[in-house]
């Protein structure tokens, strides 16, 4: 199923959230990862690329693209307890998490929030 233009809407600012958590937390890298390892064939790119940079440079545009060509959204997400797990304890940590706890639902319940 589609997503609908409220769906996208609330998905792309919610994008822009985790991604201005990330800078906030200091989890935001200056350099972008090699092209061998952004091809990794691991889920989130395990084996070469630290979680918070997976997000950055996977998830985030991969993520944007859907948006931009009203693609079908995944229809699952746990990217939250992998965040648990995966990223070292700093402020500003958990309201990344829960931006992403915010996507992880979005997805499941496949609308937006009212």
């Amino acid at each position: 199923m589609s997503p609908t233009h409220a769906q996208l809407h609330a998905l792309a600012d919610l994008l822009l959230a985790i991604e201005q958590a990330m800078r906030e937390a200091d989890f935001w890298h200056a350099q972008v990862p090699s092209p061998a390892a952004m091809a990794s064939r691991t889920p989130f790119c395990a084996d070469t690329l630290a979680f918070s940079e997976w997000l950055q440079f996977v998830f985030i545009p991969r993520m944007r693209a859907l948006i931009e060509d009203n693609a079908t959204l995944p229809g699952a997400s746990a990217i939250a307890p992998l965040a648990e797990e995966a990223l070292d304890e700093r402020r500003g940590k958990q309201t990344l998490v829960d931006h992403l706890r915010r996507f992880d639902r979005m997805i499941a319940d496949g609308e937006a929030p009212s």
